[in-house]
């Protein structure tokens, strides 16, 4: 067949059509500095107003140096380390206003790159002064919630305007805080002076832009700090902030074990990465909850509860292992594809499953090996890890290695078919792969070598800096190589792009446990029910809840097979009003090694219908069972190293 242009098309049409123009492209927006690691003219004087607790607004004011008039691009941070994706909440920049010498400058949004704005430098401007807020969220629906009445958390991300064209590393930036009249405050930066506070005015010493971002602060009315390694050269506290006092009574037992951790990582990775390391630690039933690491601090926010009902909340206790260990493990040693000149040059997330599902993994073992999780909760958590990756049945279709796309594809949006469309599972899953290396090499050197090796030799290098050390999938093998001599390039790639079936569970069996369910949650299950303020029926008939809402559908499952998707809600079940989880869990009790379907009466909108779940096998949930006569390699790998 021949091809015919789009105007010979038109002229065979019409000949007064073929006269008609064709489009043409636009021309390109102006170009924008790419960046140079040459050190910024001057230093950036950023002011930022946390005063507002009532409106939850962050007033900001930068004065920024210029050498010469034209043409300048400001940038908002745009890819957010830790985040893994072009996250800053934008939308939330508010009210710009740039003046030079008291005369208002006009700015452009690029038209392309939304993060970045246009201005031209008057004639004998020394400097910009640029005024701003950030509106940060009142409600969790409207995004994450960093202020309230009682409790701050201040990321230099969400306040800061940089000039492009250079490295985030030569831009020196000297920060300044007012904050609420009796708050107190905690962050890696170190303040200026010994009374910095007083008056609630904070300033900092002279610091990158890199090292701004990676410092956030919190503050609040209540607040306990603690040394968790007394009398070390190198200091680590626990920083305490929260919605009430009683919330920072901590048991003697308690600050046992959060200083055990610190002891247990050391002994791990036989080295630190920091001049000294503060957990920014917020315990609210208010603020947003988070787990985002840093250098030399952690971002770390559960629920009230964590000292005080500290049974019930045993599932919060790997957070702040996890984070610390990102220390070492995704600040210090970090993908070189993860690592990116300024906030505002793209990153690429193809290793998070050493960077994130590595951390999972230590995150794990730490929490058992200081004692924050007890030997069977650590084996519960573990069950429930394997548990939830068996039942990712999009591995069929979406490798292990592509999930590392999420937090650009999805940022952590609502999914409606979780375990067919896959997320983030190089987190637990990427735990399972770590497990199944850890036992491997034990086996192989009959318990003479194991992971903790590979961690002293790949995270323990230059020990006491804090300069980012990048790495490729070859150093990954080397370092194991260096272990044990073993093909793990293939053992590596079958685990990340291989279809299953099923989870990799041999680091379970090779630990000398098994996979198995019973009617039974486990006290950790209960708390992560707790923590989500939902039920779990994903192994029974497939089912999440929270409250009479339907927040998850296993596909495949028997809620699948008869319509049910995220978003109804349960009226009744059989034909009895619904009134809570403990509702439904009696039904499919009641239909075990029957013949009689659960019937649910269920609303979608104003749509009514019925379903009928032929479903006959019980609740079901996830355990560790014990394999006679095998070696226990998971025990030894939980043990605290002496």
């Amino acid at each position: 067949m021949k091809l015919r242009t789009a105007a010979a098309l038109l002229a065979s049409v019409s000949p007064a059509l073929a006269a008609q123009p064709q489009p043409e492209p636009l021309p390109q927006p102006p170009p924008i500095a790419a960046p140079q690691d040459v050190p910024y003219a001057g230093k950036i004087d950023l002011t930022v107003d946390a005063t507002d607790l009532d409106r939850h607004i962050f007033t900001v004011r930068e004065n920024i140096p210029v050498s010469k008039p034209g043409e300048m691009v400001l940038l908002y941070p745009e890819w957010l380390p830790g985040d893994h994706g072009p996250v800053n909440p934008l939308v939330e920049l508010a009210s710009l206003v740039i003046t030079a010498g008291g005369k208002r400058l006009d700015w452009t949004r690029d038209p392309v790159n939304m993060f970045a704005y246009h201005i031209s430098v008057p004639e004998g401007a020394a400097s910009l002064d640029v005024h701003f807020q950030f509106l940060s969220p009142p409600d969790d629906r409207e995004g994450r919630v960093v202020m309230t009445p009682d409790l701050i958390d201040l990321q230099w991300n969400t306040v800061v305007l940089y000039p492009a064209g250079y490295f985030s590393r030569d831009i020196i930036f000297a920060p300044t805080v007012k904050l609420p009249a009796g708050f107190h405050f905690a962050t890696a930066l170190e303040p200026k002076t010994p009374d910095s506070g007083a008056g609630g005015i904070v300033s900092f010493g002279d610091t990158p832009l890199n090292t701004l971002v990676d410092s956030p602060m919190f503050a609040g009315h209540y607040f306990s700090r603690v040394d968790l390694d007394p009398g070390a050269k190198v200091p680590v506290h626990l920083n305490v902030f929260a919605d009430r006092p009683e919330d920072l009574d901590m048991k003697p037992d308690q600050l046992a074990k959060h200083r055990a951790l610190v002891q247990q990582a050391y002994k791990t990775y036989g080295s630190h990465h920091y001049d000294h390391y503060d957990f920014l630690f917020e315990l609210s039933d208010q603020m947003s909850g988070i787990g985002l690491e840093h250098h030399r601090s952690s971002e770390d926010g559960v629920g009230r509860g964590y000292f005080s009902k500290w049974d019930a909340t045993v599932a919060d206790r790997d957070l702040l292992p996890h984070e610390f260990t990102h220390s070492w493990n995704g600040k210090f040693r970090r993908p070189a594809d993860l690592w990116a000149e300024n906030f505002n040059v793209p990153e690429r997330d193809s290793m998070l499953w050493v960077y994130e599902g590595q951390t999972q993994y230590w995150g794990q073992v730490l929490a058992a090996r200081s004692g924050l999780f007890d030997h069977q909760q650590a084996l519960d958590s573990l069950a429930l890890a394997a548990a939830s990756m068996q039942n990712e049945v999009g591995r069929a279709w979406r490798a292990l290695e592509d999930t590392t796309n999420d937090p650009i594809i999805n940022a952590r949006r609502p999914l409606a078919w979780r375990n067919w469309e896959r997320a983030e599972d190089y987190y637990v899953e990427g735990l399972l792969i770590w497990l199944d290396a850890d036992t491997l090499i034990r086996q192989k050197t009959n318990g003479a070598k194991s992971l903790n090796d590979f961690a002293r030799g790949f995270f323990g290098v230059y020990d006491g800096s804090f300069i980012t050390d990048t790495y490729k999938f070859e150093d990954v093998v080397h370092a194991l190589n260096d272990v044990l001599p073993y093909d793990w390039a293939t053992f590596l790639h079958t685990r990340l792009d291989g279809h299953g079936p099923g989870a990799p569970l041999d680091g379970i069996t090779r630990g000398g446990y098994k996979l198995v369910f019973n009617d039974t949650e486990s006290a950790f299950l209960k708390s992560a029910e707790g923590r989500r303020k939902a039920a779990d029926f994903s192994y029974s008939i497939g089912l999440g809840v929270r409250g009479p809402s339907i927040v998850s559908v296993s596909w495949g499952s028997p809620a699948f097979k008869v319509g049910l998707t995220v978003g109804e809600k349960i009226i009744a079940v059989n034909g009895l009003a619904y009134d809570g989880s403990e509702t439904l869990s009696d039904a499919i009790k009641l239909a075990h090694g029957g013949k009689a379907p659960i019937e649910l009466l269920v609303q979608a909108d104003q749509h009514f219908r019925t379903v009928r779940i032929d479903y006959h096998d019980g609740l079901r949930y996830p355990h560790l069972e014990r394999v006679a006569g095998t070696p226990a390699l998971l025990d030894d790998i939980l043990a605290p190293i002496k």
